[in-house]
């Protein structure tokens, strides 16, 4: 079984423990990198934790896939992973703010509604208006330059996609500039 963690520890609840595939589960493959919990993803460097096999194979394919990795990502990489714990606590508390602004908002908006994340940075908000996801996105676009993803792109069709792990204050104008479009429909 291969699971994403990529997200894993971006958790809304301080006494929440979410255990790695690997560590229950034998045949468990578990892939991550330093692009959400890290805030890197420029780096473009990951990790899979894997059955020795799967590892082997994966070195295989990746002598095939990559020559060689920059210099200064490796440095950077570094220097994150010796401060893992200093950024995690940094990229939870920005979180769990923002979360709490987006929550209040969503109470606030009578189109729209959730089920509230535990944890990562991605939410689905469903809309009651009778306009398709991406007429939904392109038309808040055009209309104030905010923007969201269309729920299509996820098959769950009347939802867009917010991500809330942004500056606090960007949050803020955006979910006012949603606000400004809901009015619209009205």
């Amino acid at each position: 079984m291969l699971c994403d963690e990529v997200y894993r520890r971006l958790l809304q609840e301080d006494d929440l423990h979410v255990p790695s595939i690997v560590d229950i589960y034998e045949k468990g493959i578990s892939t991550s990198s330093m692009s959400k919990v890290l805030s890197l993803a420029g780096l473009r460097l990951g990790w899979i934790a894997a059955p020795k096999e799967v590892i082997t194979d994966c070195f295989h394919h990746r002598d095939y896939t990559t020559i060689s990795c920059g210099m200064l990502d490796d440095i950077l990489a570094v220097q994150a992973l010796k401060s893992y714990d200093k950024i995690l606590d940094r990229n939870r508390k920005l979180i769990k703010e923002n979360l709490s602004i987006l929550d209040a908002w969503v109470e606030k908006e009578p189109l729209i509604s959730y089920v509230k994340p535990r944890a990562g940075t991605t939410a689905m908000l469903k809309y009651d208006l009778p306009v398709s996801s991406e007429e939904f996105c392109i038309g808040l676009f055009k209309a104030n330059g905010a923007f969201l993803t269309p729920g299509s792109c996820f098959d769950i069709e009347s939802h867009v996609r917010i991500g809330y792990a942004c500056k606090t204050e960007t949050l803020q104008k955006g979910l006012e500039k949603v606000s400004e479009y809901l009015q619209t429909f009205k």
